[in-house]
């Protein structure tokens, strides 16, 4: 079959190479300690080597400091930071694959429907690329509120929930 393209055409072009997705605003960051790299090299986190890499804004990203979880669309846990597993008083191999309202529950009686934690979460994990801000509390604590902000992250997409420091009500 005849090359469709002409001859000095084919000498001409470049061989292909792979191009990595620089996404302005983006930064990778590990789901157990929160370390946080520009250019990742693996998945896995190189430096606690616990972690898979995950990509958010950079202005989102947790820090070291913060507690916080990684939840898919169907509001399974799939990661929990170090912090939050102090914070929540719960294993991260035991808090896998359990539904998010086992750890976390709303904060407020009747929050409006927009401030849902399960709207939030699930905006946020089908790509929903705005902030979401909560009201939760620790399913299992009572007086303890906590602010959780909501954005999206991945890949796999999923939601990630940042809880910020406790304050007794």
């Amino acid at each position: 079959m005849p090359s469709l393209m002409a001859p000095e055409l084919a000498l001409s072009r470049q061989p292909l190479r792979l191009v990595t997705q620089e996404t302005a605003g983006q930064i990778w960051f590990c789901g157990h300690c929160a370390e946080r790299y520009e250019h990742p090299d693996s998945r896995v986190c190189p430096s606690c080597g616990l972690g898979l890499l995950l990509q958010t804004e950079t202005d989102a990203a947790p820090r070291p400091q913060d507690a916080f979880l990684i939840v898919d669309s169907s509001l399974c846990v799939q990661a929990v930071s170090a912090n939050a597993e102090h914070e929540l008083g719960v294993r991260e191999a035991d808090a896998i694959n359990r539904h998010v309202t086992e750890l976390l529950i709303p904060g407020e009686a009747e929050p409006p429907a927009a401030a849902s934690l399960a709207v939030a979460i699930a905006r946020a994990a089908s790509g929903g690329g705005d902030y979401h801000s909560v009201t939760v509390r620790p399913s299992h604590t009572f007086g303890v509120r906590l602010r959780a902000r909501i954005v999206a992250c991945g890949p796999p997409q999923a939601a990630l929930v940042v809880l910020d420091h406790p304050a007794v009500s």
